[in-house]
C-alpha cells in the first residue's frame, strides 16, 4: 500500500485542490494530510515585534483546524505540528514509512530555503504544484524573465487568458488517514508566546480563520448584498464591511481560492449584471496574481532597501519617529488614524496603506523595509508577495512607473475621510 503526506502550506482549503481531486478515489493508499506551524514565524524581529503577532496568528490557527473539521467530514484528519517543516517532515516521514510526498509551491526565500533543505533531508520523491494564482506559469503568454515590469502591459496581455481559469470539483471523500497519527492537541496563540487578541466593534469585520468562512464571504459579498455591483465606487472607502470584498484575509492562506473568487464573479457577470465593478474586482485580483510573479522574477531584491530597481536610498531610520508612526502617534490624524485600526484589528484598507506607506518613506524618511516588516506582523491577509510587492511599489523602488509618486496625507484625508468621520472612529478616547 502506498503512502502519502499531504504537506498543507498556504492552501488551507478542500475546494479547488489539484492534488486532493487527483487522490479522492486512488486504491490501496493511505493518505496523512499534515500542517506545520513554522516555530520561526513566530520569533521576536530586529525591531522587536514578534514577526507573526496575535492577530494574524489567530486567523491562521483558526483557518488549521477549521480545515481538520473538514477533513473530517471526508474521513480524514489533519496531524498539527509545531517546529521546523524540513525537520519534522524528514522524520514523519521515516515514522509513517512514506513513499511520497505533496506540497504547494512557494515563491520566496524563506519558503524557498525551506523547500530545499526538505529535498536534501529526504530521499522519497517530494512533488510541488502551483496553485496560487489564476494561471500557473507555465500558462503565461511569456518566459518570467520577460514578465513586463509594468503592471498595465502584464494586465493587457492576461485579460484575454482569464476564461482560460479552471477550477477542481468539490471532493467528496478522501483515502484513509492513519490511525496512529491521530491526535487532539489544543493549539492557541498563547502556545506561540503571545497574547489573545481583543476583538475591536470598531473593525470593519469580524474576521473569523478558515474555509467555511472564506466560502461565506464571497457568498455575502457577491450574491446576498450584491456589494459587487458598487465595488468600483466604494472600494476607496474606510468604514465598514461592504466598501471593499475583504476576501485577503482567506486568500492569503490559501483558505479561499483566487480561482474560485472568478467562477463566481463570472457566474455572476452572467446570472445578474456585467458591469465596471466586476470588471475591476477581477483587475484587483490580477495585481495579486502580479506580484507574485515579479517575486519569482526578481527573487530577493523585493527585500532589498533598493527594491527590483536596485535605486539607491537615503533613509533617517529614527527609531522614535518609527515606533510614533507603528502605534498611531504622529501627530497626522489621518495617518494616526489608520494606525490605530490596524494595531488594534489586524486590518487596514487599501486607501489606508497607500497614504501610511508613503508617509513613512517618503515624510518620515524610513526605510520602506521597516513599514512592511510591521504589516507583516500584524496584517490578518499578510501575503508576502502582495505586501512587500506594494511597499515597494509605493517607496518607488517596484513597479511604479512614477517613481516619485508622494501621497498628501492631508489632501487624501479631505477627499476620502471629507466629514472625519473615519478619524472620529479611531481616535476617539
Amino acid at each position: 500500500m502506498k503512502k502519502t503526506i499531504y504537506w498543507f502550506r498556504n492552501d488551507l482549503r478542500l475546494h479547488d485542490q489539484p492534488v486532493l481531486k487527483r487522490l479522492e478515489y486512488a486504491k490501496d493508499i493511505l493518505l496523512l494530510p499534515v500542517f506545520c506551524f513554522d516555530e520561526r514565524l513566530f520569533v521576536k524581529t530586529e525591531l522587536a515585534f514578534p514577526k507573526t503577532g496575535s492577530f494574524r496568528t489567530k486567523f491562521l490557527i483558526e483557518s488549521v483546524f477549521n480545515l481538520k473539521s473538514n477533513l473530517h467530514k471526508l474521513g480524514s484528519d489533519l496531524l498539527v505540528i509545531s517546529g521546523k517543516p524540513e525537520i519534522i517532515l524528514k522524520e514523519l516521514a521515516l515514522k509513517f514509512k512514506a513513499d511520497e510526498i505533496y506540497a504547494e509551491k512557494e515563491d520566496t526565500g524563506e519558503e524557498i530555503y525551506v523547500e530545499e533543505e526538505l529535498r536534501k533531508n529526504i530521499t522519497i520523491p517530494i512533488y510541488f504544484h502551483e496553485s496560487k494564482t489564476l494561471l500557473r506559469t507555465d500558462q503565461l503568454p511569456f518566459s518570467i524573465n520577460n514578465l513586463p515590469d509594468i503592471f498595465t502591459n502584464f494586465r493587457m496581455k492576461i485579460e484575454p487568458l482569464i476564461d482560460l481559469v479552471r477550477i477542481y470539483d468539490e471532493l467528496i471523500k478522501l483515502p484513509p488517514f492513519p490511525d496512529d497519527f491521530r491526535e487532539y492537541e489544543t493549539v492557541t496563540t498563547k502556545s506561540f508566546g503571545l497574547p489573545e487578541p481583543e476583538y475591536d466593534n470598531r473593525s470593519v469585520l469580524k474576521f473569523i480563520g478558515g474555509e467555511n468562512n472564506g466560502l461565506n464571504r464571497l457568498e455575502k459579498f457577491i450574491w446576498q448584498d450584491k456589494s459587487i455591483l458598487r465595488y468600483k465606487e466604494t472600494r476607496n472607502e474606510l468604514i465598514g464591511e461592504k466598501y471593499s470584498s475583504k476576501f485577503s484575509p482567506w486568500l492569503a492562506n490559501g483558505s479561499l481560492s483566487v480561482r474560485e473568487i472568478v467562477m463566481e464573479v463570472k457566474r455572476f457577470e452572467k446570472e445578474i449584471e456585467a458591469n465596471d465593478s466586476t470588471y475591476w474586482l477581477l483587475i484587483e485580483l490580477l495585481w495579486r496574481d502580479y506580484f507574485r510573479f515579479m517575486a519569482i522574477k526578481y527573487g530577493n531584491k523585493i527585500f532589498r532597501k533598493g527594491g527590483i530597481k536596485d535605486k539607491p536610498q537615503n533613509y533617517v531610520n529614527d527609531f522614535s519617529l518609527f515606533e510614533k508612526w507603528r502605534t498611531g502617534q504622529t501627530g497626522n490624524d489621518f495617518v494616526d488614524a489608520n494606525m490605530t485600526e490596524l494595531l488594534k484589528t489586524g486590518f487596514m484598507s487599501n486607501r489606508g496603506r497607500q497614504n501610511v506607506a508613503s508617509y513613512l518613506c517618503k515624510h518620515l524618511k524610513i526605510d520602506w523595509r521597516w513599514g512592511a516588516a510591521w504589516f507583516e506582523s500584524q496584517l490578518i491577509d499578510y501575503d508576502v508577495t502582495s505586501n512587500w510587492g506594494n511597499w515597494m511599489y509605493v517607496a518607488g523602488v517596484g513597479n511604479d512607473p512614477r517613481p516619485n509618486r508622494h501621497f498628501n496625507v492631508d489632501k487624501q484625508a479631505e477627499k476620502y475621510d471629507a466629514d472625519g468621520k473615519y478619524r472620529d472612529l479611531w481616535l476617539q478616547s
